[in-house]
């Protein structure tokens, strides 16, 4: 007897192209969904924090034209 994956793999397949379109979408949707809201939760966390080092006076802030510059220095 097929295992549960093969069993809905093969019946997958029998679905027309946009179906198996949908279905493996729906399918990634909710493995990246917990990692999203993960990633997103992390990146409020640094956001708040880079808010308080800068209303706190703790940050170095640099110009833009100098952090563009950093960047394409690194790049070459």
């Amino acid at each position: 007897m097929p295992d549960l994956v093969t069993a809905l793999s093969q019946q997958a397949q029998t679905l027309q192209p946009a179906d198996r379109v949908r279905l493996a979408e729906l399918l990634l949707d909710s493995i990246h969904q917990s990692t999203d809201d993960e990633v997103e939760s992390a990146w409020d966390t640094e956001i708040l924090s880079r808010l308080e080092s800068i209303d706190q006076g703790t940050a170095e802030l640099i110009s833009a034209d100098d952090a563009f510059t950093q960047v394409r220095r690194s790049l070459k």
